[in-house]
């Protein structure tokens, strides 16, 4: 009853679920004060509003966002509130005073004042957008200000609304004593503070003040490029949701050959980026990216299928190499869209035949098989469990854009597995990571996410009723408390060093400052590889986990897993590479032969039904390797999805970097030549006797 509420209201916790229910009784309660009129009622109802918005905006709520696009938006909310301030005043007779008077011409005084200050807000957050945004680009042949303090421009519209509390506590308190001298003093402190905001704003519209015009920006990023002669480029567009499929490729970009640049076309993926040495740039405008110099690059790497890729496709002076997000038995990685590259890379051989079952296109002599660098950390298993129980990591991907049965297992058969796991005779810890992606179309699945998380809680404190795992808590106690605190000066250490050098700063003073401190950069990844280690010691082995934030990351995930249970998805090719047992549910049916035929990555593993009772098997071969059938199956498997182990993955991706670019090289070579040639020939012919046929007066390709 509870999830249902909160789904149909659109909010993520009880809490937020209370705070919307207060919300939304609050408004009426504040009407009948009002009406009857009530000055005690209408004071407790207003207050219990204010809260519950402020809880809500604080929270990030989506219903916040819902309110909004009906109609109902807080500055809507605020200006009933007032308008119900009034209607209260007026039945309490005491609309034929002066202070009357002053309350109406003081909330149209701070009406207009609103106006002027979103005005002013919007016209400073627009002076200092740059048409690009970067990272460890030196942008120091242009002034960039610095931003206005975080205070003025962070959540502006709420704290410009709520500068009406000193009028509402002040009229409500004139009315209550009779004493009309706080009422004017909270008028007069309410129109004062908002001149005050209105006028700092105003200082910081100064021209000072200001970034640099549009071309100064694009002409010291060419110049930039120019001295720097990027060579290999990672280009990516896609949601904010989509970020890990850039931050995958960040390492591989550090080690890569060459001169490398990340090119990114959305912002908000540009502040979702992981930390890296390597040069960012985020150009937004199609028009800005296709006139940037990208002349030196000559090897471009695409991680998504999306149409923005057009325009840096278009540029003939590279070649285009798709390298995807993930390798699996998915549509989406047998794309048509893929004959658009001049190669595409796979990590093993699988790739290449999934490519030519498909028959979408795709040569094969455009194919080239380079491994899968992301995958160095994940540990080899050593044929024992890593702790007193094993550990089952249950990670399915998401319910996709259409209603295939076989996208996800979650909708038919999750909350089957999480409860044959929760009962096994043996017992198991479950680490339940979802996809990122999990609910955004089909509120469907987010419901019964919502019920697995519930069912993992329940377990958990279930599990701490009985002696043996109370046992192990108490033992474990101190061991975890000192964890926590470990945990916790990581988490202060990686705060300050992901610090700003100042509050405030917006992105055109990010851009500014942020050249790359190795030092630092190197003392972020220590501290992110000791977080992660002291992460899983600050709960017991026997405590089920639901992991759905970045950290710990997936491959953590799965070196702190046994066994894995998942979907058709590039999820299971990468736990591959592990060697450790797993299973794949046949959410679509198509019967264990049919669905091994037409998925490789699923040819070693154990295959469940939605209603998986064969996890037994899956947790046999982890509890017992020496029935473990499939172990053989796995390292033949492992070989043929991701490629031999020597040369590494690492040295492969360089080897055919390095003769893609010498083929790109050659092309635009021979092009220089071919148009040379006419030149030559006919700058030999007399001037009588030149056609009107030639090319000289065309640019060069290589040079456009």
């Amino acid at each position: 009853m509870i999830s249902t509420a909160i789904r149909l209201a659109r909010v993520g916790s009880r809490s937020e679920l209370a705070a919307a229910a207060l919300l939304g009784l609050g408004y009426p309660c504040v009407l009948l004060a009002a009406l009857i009129p009530n000055l005690g009622f209408f004071a407790v109802a207003a207050a219990a509003t204010y809260a519950a918005d402020r809880f809500l905006h604080m929270r990030g709520s989506y219903l916040v966002n819902r309110l909004q696009k009906v109609r109902a938006g807080l500055s809507i909310r605020f200006l009933v509130r007032q308008l119900l301030l009034i209607l209260l005043v007026a039945r309490l007779d005491l609309a034929d005073r002066a202070i009357f008077y002053v309350m109406l011409g003081g909330f149209l005084v701070f009406y207009a004042l609103q106006v002027c200050h979103g005005a002013l807000a919007t016209l400073i957050r627009l002076r200092r957008t740059m048409p690009v945004a970067t990272r460890n680009v030196d942008l120091s042949a242009i002034r960039i200000p610095d931003a206005p303090p975080g205070v003025l421009l962070r959540r502006a519209g709420e704290k410009m609304l709520h500068l009406d509390l000193p009028a509402v506590a002040g009229l409500v308190v004139a009315a209550w004593t009779g004493d009309y001298l706080y009422g004017y003093v909270g008028v007069g402190l309410t129109l004062g503070l908002g001149l005050l905001y209105v006028g700092a704003l105003m200082w910081h519209l100064r021209r000072r003040r200001r970034v640099p015009a549009a071309d100064a920006v694009l002409a010291a990023v060419d110049n930039w490029l120019r001295e720097y002669r990027p060579t290999v480029v990672l280009y990516f567009s896609g949601s904010k949701e989509s970020a890990y499929q850039v931050n995958m490729w960040l390492e591989t970009m550090e080690q890569i050959d060459g001169r490398p640049l990340i090119v990114l076309r959305e912002r908000g993926i540009a502040t979702q980026l992981a930390p890296t040495p390597v040069p960012v740039i985020c150009v937004p405008g199609g028009t800005h990216l296709m006139n940037m110099d990208l002349s030196t690059v000559r090897v471009a790497l695409y991680a998504a299928n999306v149409g923005k890729n057009i325009h840096l496709l278009r540029v003939p002076t590279m070649k285009h190499v798709f390298i995807g997000h993930g390798d699996s038995d998915k549509l989406a990685s047998v794309n048509p869209y893929s004959k658009a590259y001049d190669e595409v890379w796979t990590a093993g051989r699988a790739g290449r035949d999934r490519y030519a079952l498909a028959d979408v296109g795709v040569r094969d002599e455009d194919i080239v098989e380079v491994g899968r660098p992301q995958l160095a950390p994940i540990e080899s298993w050593t044929g024992a469990v890593k702790n007193p129980i094993p550990t089952v990591l249950y990670a399915p991907t998401w319910e996709g854009w259409d209603d295939n049965p076989g996208n996800t297992s979650l909708l038919l058969a999750g909350e089957n597995i999480i409860k044959r796991l929760l009962a096994a005779e043996r017992p198991v810890r479950v680490i339940y990571k979802p996809h990122p992606f999990t609910g955004i179309r089909d509120p469907k699945a987010k419901a019964v996410h919502g019920r697995i998380t519930s069912l993992l809680s329940a377990a958990t404190a279930a599990r701490l009723t009985e002696p043996r795992w109370a046992e192990a808590a108490a033992a474990a106690g101190a061991e975890q408390n000192a964890a926590r605190a470990e945990l916790a000066r990581i988490e202060a250490a990686l705060a300050e060093l992901d610090a700003p050098s100042r509050s405030g700063g917006d992105e055109a003073e990010r851009s500014r400052v942020s050249l790359v401190d190795q030092g630092r950069l190197d003392d972020a990844k220590r501290l992110h590889a000791e977080w992660n280690a002291t992460f899983w010691r600050t709960f017991g082995y026997w405590e089920h986990q639901v992991v759905t934030g970045p950290e710990p990351k997936l491959y953590d995930c799965f070196n702190e897993s046994d066994a894995m249970v998942s979907d058709i998805s590039s999820v299971v090719s990468d736990f591959i590479a592990s060697g450790k047992p797993y299973a794949v549910t046949d959410s679509a049916e198509l019967g264990v032969e049919e669905f091994k035929r037409q998925n490789t990555a699923v040819r070693a593993a154990v295959i469940l039904s939605n209603s998986a009772v064969e996890l037994d098997e899956l947790l046999t071969a982890v509890a017992d390797p020496a029935a473990d059938r499939l172990a053989a199956d796995r390292t033949e498997l492992k070989r043929y999805l991701l490629g031999p182990d020597e040369p590494t993955s690492m040295e492969q991706f360089n080897a055919a970097t390095r003769a893609l670019a010498d083929r790109a090289q050659a092309r635009n070579t021979g092009v220089e030549q071919r148009l040379a040639e006419p030149e030559a020939a006919q700058a030999a012919t007399p001037a009588g006797e030149r056609g009107g046929s030639g090319v000289s007066g065309l640019d060069s390709p290589v040079r456009g």
